[in-house]
């Protein structure tokens, strides 16, 4: 047979696409790196392309609360950063002459577990992530390279497309989230755009490194000066930062910063750095497209009033990652990964409003409006009880939803449950979640009804009773507060449903049951107890 007669000649297969990454990040600040490390104790594999080699060197973030600093720890770095933290006692208002108006005092002991305020230096907190990045097998940092677009594609993987000095390359993944910061590509390529929250100022930011006996307050202090509103800080031993609002251009350094020093100083010092910023306040319109996700400051942006905006991106991180290696993982319903956008957004825009409330206070403006602002603010701060409040304000409970059952007048649903020190079944003081480990975990105020224990069952997970954790009563006063005598708490330690004392089970699970995809059968004995377990009192 002649090769004519044999027929035309078969043409070679296309290369084979590469199997997908699970996860790409794009950039490697905070937020990128810890998502890594969430994900990294789920067993999820990431690749992180970050621009830069090396850890930016100067300052920004400066200040976190407690909830992130469990944030941090779920992370594997809580001990770590503990060294480089230094606890503050909260924020003073200030008159243009430094009197106090107002003062919102952090405790050293809070609902978390950790100081409610923490003071720290960035750069330190992102070289120990990428230590403990280093670490982690699961992880891959590709650092000087630059990402030039992200294909979110309706079915099938997504597309990354980067260059570094060898070329083009491309990454195909299962997820991909864009930690890029403010100018992100990846909000361009979900089409996503802001919305102004309508706050814009140009200020100056200097950090100093002094042996001068500096006038602080070991906290943070915002000086409502309608002629120079100004923020002032100690941030480590021999470190402060000032921020100032300029309305006469560039000033001495020294000529700023004098209210805080002795007149009679006459000592150098060394200024870290000072450049200038311009704060702005904005949500992205949409944070998800398919399986492209935006956190921190690639889906909001706050003025730094209050000390949330690396916070909050944290808490992006935290809230996401659980969700989406559910999904990769433990085959849970697309549709979990909705709730990321649904239940984080109002947290940040709550948040940046408050930011943009306290930056009124100190900077809005030098008309007769303003002075009864300030007057209001100041008759306010003295109502007993109203600073407190203010400091618990800036991580509200989750409404209600999917993954939050309905919430009644004191309730515990969206909130999230404290962080005593515990003893284990080893005999070992811990934290509590270092002793419930990463998943959903049920804590009964006593031993579990047979329905609890079905439903921790079908979970997979323990129920716990309290009573038998030796705390030092935080967590049964919580229940006894919250009215409950058990609560489901999921990986990211908010209250997802609860049994309300006096009954017997918790609400129709089938709704959140469905989206996390629990196929485990109840145990048998727990399925008979179920059939013949007590009606519910009526609502």
């Amino acid at each position: 047979m002649t090769a004519d007669q044999a027929g035309p000649r078969p043409t070679a297969p296309a290369p084979a696409q590469p199997a997908p990454t699970p996860v790409v990040i794009i950039g490697a600040g905070p937020v990128g790196v810890t998502a890594a490390l969430l994900l990294a104790r789920r067993g999820i594999r990431t690749v992180i392309l970050e621009r830069h080699q090396d850890v930016y060197p100067l300052p920004r973030a400066v200040a976190t609360d407690d909830e992130v600093r469990r944030i941090l720890q779920a992370a594997g770095v809580g001990e770590e950063f503990a060294a480089i933290a230094r606890p503050a006692h909260g924020l003073r208002l200030l008159d243009a002459r430094h009197r106090v108006v107002a003062e919102f005092r952090r405790s050293e002991h809070g609902h978390h577990g950790y100081p409610q305020t923490s003071m720290f230096d960035q750069p330190e907190l992102e070289r120990l992530l990428r230590d403990a990045l280093a670490q982690r097998p699961e992880c891959e940092l590709r650092g000087g390279v630059e990402v030039t677009g992200v294909g979110p594609e309706p079915t099938g993987p997504v597309r990354v497309t980067y260059r570094d000095g060898d070329g083009e390359h491309h990454l195909w993944a299962e997820a991909v989230l864009g930690c890029d910061g403010a100018g992100s590509l990846t909000r361009a390529a979900i089409g996503a755009s802001w919305e102004d929250l309508r706050f814009e100022e140009r200020w100056t930011v200097i950090d100093v490194r002094t042996k001068a006996d500096v006038r602080c307050w070991e906290g943070v202090d915002q000086v409502c000066d309608p002629h120079r509103p100004a923020t002032f800080m100690r941030v480590g031993e021999d470190r402060y930062r000032w921020e100032f609002r300029l309305q006469d251009g560039r000033q001495p350094v020294r000529e700023l910063i004098a209210p805080w020093l002795s007149p009679s100083y006459d000592g150098d010092f060394d200024i870290v750095r000072e450049t200038q910023y311009t704060f702005r306040a904005r949500v992205a319109d949409r944070w998800r497209n398919g399986r492209v996700f935006l956190l921190g400051d690639a889906a909001h942006l706050t003025p730094p009033f209050i000390g949330q905006g690396l916070c909050s991106g944290l808490r992006d991180a935290h809230n996401l990652t659980w969700k989406l290696a559910r999904v990769l993982q433990q085959g849970g319903d697309e549709r979990l990964l909705d709730t990321y956008e649904s239940e984080r957004k109002p947290h940040a825009r709550h948040a940046i409003r408050l930011a943009v409330a306290m930056g009124w206070a100190m900077t809005g403006g030098q008309d007769g409006a303003a002075a009864l602002r300030r007057g209001i603010l100041a008759a306010a701060c003295r109502i007993p009880g109203l600073t407190t409040a203010a400091g618990r304000d800036l991580s509200p409970p989750l409404t209600a939803g999917p993954l939050v059952r309905r919430r009644t007048r004191g309730s515990l649903a969206g909130t999230h449950c404290p962080q005593p020190r515990v003893v284990g079944p080893d005999g070992r003081r811990s934290r509590l979640d270092e002793l419930l480990g990463d998943g959903f975990t049920v804590l009964t105020a006593a031993d579990p009804s047979p329905s609890v224990r079905a439903l921790a069952y079908g979970l997979g997970v323990p129920a716990i009773p309290v009573t038998g954790l030796r705390d030092d009563g935080t967590l049964t006063a919580w229940l006894r507060a919250g009215r409950a005598d058990a609560v489901l708490l999921r990986p990211d330690r908010v209250v997802m449903d609860l049994v309300p004392a006096g009954r017997h089970d918790f609400t129709d699970t089938a709704a959140w049951a469905s989206l996390l995809h629990t196929t485990r059968s109840p145990h048998p004995s727990a399925r008979t107890a179920q059939t013949s377990r007590p009606r519910r009192a009526p609502r």
